[in-house]
């Protein structure tokens, strides 16, 4: 039972964190998925909605590292 609900789990956080991911990027183009756009500014500098989507991108991050961890010793 509960590892049903920690695989249910991590698949809606999977599935959270790539939409968040692709959110990021979206107005970069193609090139900001392979890393082109931060080539060419090193130095640019998050605000506002752009710097709360990549900390949420990190915080859900570690929740996806951390259910992961415990679904993994649940089923041992």
């Amino acid at each position: 039972m509960l590892q049903n609900a920690l695989n249910i789990i991590e698949l809606l956080l999977s599935a959270t964190l790539v939409t968040v991911i692709i959110l990021q990027s979206k107005g970069s183009g193609f090139g900001g998925i392979f890393g082109g756009r931060d080539m060419l500014n090193p130095l640019h500098t998050r605000r506002g909605l752009e710097r709360t989507l990549f900390l949420f991108t990190i915080g859900l991050t570690v929740v996806f590292l951390l259910v992961s961890l415990i679904s993994s010793l649940v089923s041992i």
